[in-house]
């Protein structure tokens, strides 16, 4: 597993366990056999009502439960029928939101945003246009080395993602430009492995620092670009606008999907029903079954069906 969900296995099970312990209890002295079935149904209901979180995020602390639960049973038999009672609590149906992504006008209003004689304006610059190049996670971005980056002809990047696994993208030449200029501004070398983006700190740029500069472009860009505001926007949106963007420069989903480090068809094949330009250049290539004078289309009088067939 990824750091990232070693971090939220831990959470879910430190707020299962206080919950069971009681204000006054010491999570500590608790036993196995406390985390009965009832217990923690009401943990998942206490989560919903007085944390106010939403399904999905219920749906993630049970995941860390059922997880804990499956190892409990492999490493003490004993306790296998109380496993598999937890194991039967189901996870709860969840509204999925619309993803929110950028068109390609409102990424150029957001890069045309920045300004490079700014402070940071080189590697906000450099960071956003890399993450849309590429459709990097946020976490692949904060994690990437000067050594991972080959900015000779032809440009690319070496990610990092989910269960380390590893993919090379290539590089638009203005985003290896950027990337170039900015490592002779903080002198480094791809020799030299080091944290390309950095805070004002000189620190490792993190997850909400990506989330603080995108918000910050994106506010300024709204003045030119005002469906920007009607939009929630984050890091991933970045990573779906360059999905949606490979889509409708007639990628094939294979390609997508290999690009973004899917590590399934069906993770990517969601793009799909969100692109509503392909959908109405569809719509407009598709024949309406009324003719002008207002008759229906009559299949039947086609001569040769097999013929019109392979003539589409």
């Amino acid at each position: 597993m990824s750091p990232h969900t070693l971090q939220s296995y831990r959470d879910g099970i430190k707020l299962l366990l206080r919950f069971v312990a009681g204000k006054n209890g010491d999570p500590s002295s608790l036993t196995p056999e406390a985390l009965t079935v009832e217990r923690i149904t009401a943990f998942l209901q206490h989560l919903e009502t007085a944390r106010q979180n939403q399904p999905a995020t219920r749906n993630v602390r049970l995941s860390a439960i059922h997880s804990f639960f499956r190892y409990l049973a492999r490493e003490n038999p004993e306790y296998v029928r109380q496993a598999q009672c937890v194991l039967g609590i189901p996870f709860k149906r969840s509204c999925t939101r619309e993803i929110e992504h950028l068109d390609f006008d409102e990424i150029h209003a957001v890069i045309a945003a920045i300004d490079r004689a700014q402070a940071n304006g080189l590697r906000d610059r450099a960071l956003l246009t890399l993450m849309f190049n590429t459709g990097a996670r946020a976490s692949e971005i904060v994690g990437l080395q000067t050594s991972d980056l080959r900015l000779a002809s032809p440009p690319s990047v070496l990610l990092r993602g989910k269960g380390q696994k590893e993919r090379t993208c290539p590089l638009w030449p203005e985003t290896a430009n950027l990337l170039r200029e900015l490592m002779e501004q903080q002198g480094m070398t791809t020799s030299r492995p080091a944290a390309i983006f950095l805070n004002h700190r000189g620190a490792q740029l993190t997850r909400f620092g990506i989330r603080l500069v995108l918000k910050k472009y994106v506010r300024k860009a709204s003045e030119q670009q005002p469906s920007l505001k009607r939009k929630r926007l984050h890091p991933h949106s970045l990573r779906h606008s360059a999905a949606i963007h490979l889509l409708r420069s007639g990628v094939d989903i294979s390609t997508i999907a290999h690009w973004l480090g899917h590590a399934s068809l069906n993770t990517t094949n969601r793009y799909l029903t969100i692109d509503l330009e392909a959908k109405r250049e569809a719509l407009a290539k598709a024949q309406p079954l009324v003719t002008k004078n207002g008759r229906q289309r009559n299949w039947r009088k086609k001569p040769d069906l097999i013929a019109w067939l392979e003539s589409l």
